[in-house]
């Protein structure tokens, strides 16, 4: 199907005297999606993947480089690669609600111009530090000014026509997923070849490629002029006519963020009781790790599509219920391909998870304040993905291991619950409306 054929069904009349793309722009700026949003999702998807590639390059040597610039003792090396990772986490959960708010004012491309320019910079300068606390600050800056894989996500889900904003969505997930799996790869291969601070220059190389690639290719449609009022604008949040979907979705995002992360720290540890070899552990923990992202990347896109013709709510219910259930079997595995398999299987399951997420909110938000609402749940995941490794090391540390697989499969039942119930009275709640009207 071409983008005419797109427009011809969402009420631009496909007629021998072809409207102008003028036209053509302006009407589908008030259907709520862009013509070029093809375009748009392909060159998000690349430049998704490649920053993403960028950014997780560093997991396998990052401890590595803290101890040349200084750090002594393990500990101590611990200690700050761990703050100079999450730092970056920190500072864009702060700020991903204000960069939301601004593009929603001053355009989203301007917001993916933004991160990517600030990301080349910063990438680039951290193969240039000479201690611990510059890589803390350089990580700190781009984490202020990054968020192109999150911004990517707004752009799509506020231009793409809302029929097909699923697939669209999962189709972008799968990209961010597979950066962040393809990245510690390379992470891995580049430093003994290149070293490890040429492999933050060539990071900073590729984000700007990224940067070259969103400047001059994605085509958006200007912001929709605000309404000249004497009384005072209402804020992002009273705009909303019903936020019981946004409250759900800001819950269950924070939620599988939380869930997917309290597993990390322990897998490794897990690994070691189910292999008899101790020289495969890291290995085996490895393709543990990989597994469950390989079945989100196959998953995503399809999981969307299903969700734009059977409902984005029922995907979320079904793919919380069946994560839940996955897990109580991790529990209880005897061998190491055991978990391999079923961490693949939940990610198979939760790949329409977050597509879904965002398209939930995306269709029970206006327009103008998309980006601020979506910039609050990209927040609400940054703090799941902050408090689950926290929790889940404490729980496997003082509980045992199979504890934080049981916990967390009750965590996602209670989740799949919660939705059910606020979906059921929703629409409830819709049929007594529409009986009055």
């Amino acid at each position: 199907m071409t983008d005419t054929d797109l427009v011809s069904q969402n009420g631009i009349r496909n007629n021998p005297g072809q409207p102008s793309r003028h036209d053509m722009a302006e009407n589908s700026t008030q259907s709520g999606y862009n013509i070029h949003w093809r375009r748009n999702l392909a060159v998000c998807f690349a430049g998704s993947f490649s920053t993403l590639i960028a950014m997780t390059l560093l997991l396998p040597f990052l401890p590595l480089y803290v101890e040349q610039l200084g750090a002594e003792g393990h500990a101590a090396i611990v200690q700050w690669s761990g703050v100079a990772y999450g730092a970056t986490f920190f500072a864009a959960a702060l700020v991903a609600p204000l960069w939301g708010r601004l593009g929603d004012r001053y355009g989203r491309k301007l917001m993916l111009v933004r991160a990517s320019f600030g990301m080349a910079i910063c990438m680039s300068l951290t193969g240039m530090v000479e201690s611990v606390w510059q890589l803390v600050l350089l990580r700190l800056l781009i984490g202020f000014a990054g968020g192109y894989s999150s911004g990517s996500t707004i752009l799509v889900a506020m231009q793409t026509p809302k029929e097909r904003s699923g697939w669209a969505l999962g189709v972008l997930s799968a990209g961010i997923t597979a950066g962040s799996l393809v990245g510690p790869l390379l992470g891995g291969m580049l430093p003994p070849l290149i070293g490890i601070r040429a492999t933050f220059l060539l990071s900073g190389a590729v984000i700007f490629l990224a940067f070259l690639a969103t400047t001059f290719l994605i085509k958006e449609n200007p912001p929709a002029p605000k309404p000249v009022s004497s009384a005072k604008p209402k804020s992002g949040w009273a705009q909303i006519p019903d936020k019981r979907p946004v409250v759900a979705m800001l819950t269950t995002g924070m939620l599988l963020a939380f869930a997917t992360m309290s597993i990390e720290p322990i897998i490794t540890v897990y690994v070691q009781q189910l292999v008899a070899d101790q020289s495969k552990v890291t290995m085996v923990a490895g393709v543990v790790m990989s597994a469950a992202a390989l079945g989100t990347i196959l998953s995503s896109s399809w999981l969307g599509k299903l969700a734009d013709r059977v409902g984005h709510w029922n995907v979320v219910v079904g793919a919380l219920a069946i994560s839940a259930l996955l897990l109580v079997p991790q529990a209880f595995v005897t061998d190491g391909w055991q978990l391999i398999g079923l961490r693949f299987l939940m990610g198979l399951a939760l790949g329409g998870l977050l597509p879904c997420i965002t398209s939930v909110i995306r269709h029970n938000i206006p327009d103008g304040v998309g980006g601020n609402v979506l910039g609050l749940s990209i927040s609400a995941q940054y703090v799941g993905q902050v408090a689950g490794p926290l929790a889940g090391g404490f729980v496997g540390g003082h509980f045992g291991m199979r504890a934080v697989f049981l916990g967390t499969s009750v965590l996602m039942a209670l989740g799949a619950v919660y939705n059910w119930i606020v979906q059921t009275r929703r629409a409830r709640h819709m049929l007594l409306e529409a009986g009055e009207s």
